[in-house]
């Protein structure tokens, strides 16, 4: 149960922040974005859970292909198949199909790195968990 109440916790904060950036830089959001935005934040720090001793700079970039596949698999479903039109890529150079673009792709590659360090810092404070630590490029001496 605690399980369940701590990835309800993190998927709601997900959703709540990524809805929250969207109505700051856009001036509005749809509700499926919240929902997107739990799944991205789920996925950055169960990438972090999973690989503690990797750099951060691959768990960002590993983050940032897993935010852009569910954007692209979003848009897909939203934009394309129900015909919602939440938002179109389709002006932006590299994009594919309008849903997706490498600008954003390497905007959610900086992003993830805070919501790395939010979901750590979640986890610590509100369910005991470690106490976050981080290493950029290598691995530290001592790390498992």
């Amino acid at each position: 149960m605690k399980k369940i109440i701590k990835y309800l916790t993190l998927f709601l904060i997900g959703g709540v922040f990524y809805y929250s950036l969207e109505v700051i830089f856009r001036g509005y959001s749809f509700p499926a974005m919240a929902v997107c935005g739990g799944l991205c934040f789920i996925i950055c720090g169960v990438i972090n859970e999973r690989s503690r001793c990797m750099p951060l700079v691959l768990q960002q970039l590993i983050a940032a292909s897993g935010i852009t596949v569910i954007e692209f698999i979003s848009g897909l479903i939203l934009n394309v198949w129900l015909g919602l039109n939440m938002w179109d890529y389709s002006n932006m150079p590299g994009n594919i199909l309008g849903q997706i673009c490498p600008q954003f792709t390497l905007l959610w590659f900086f992003l993830s790195a805070f919501g790395i360090f939010l979901d750590d810092l979640i986890r610590w404070l509100l369910f005991g968990e470690e106490k976050p630590h981080y290493h950029l490029f290598k691995k530290r001496k001592g790390d498992k």
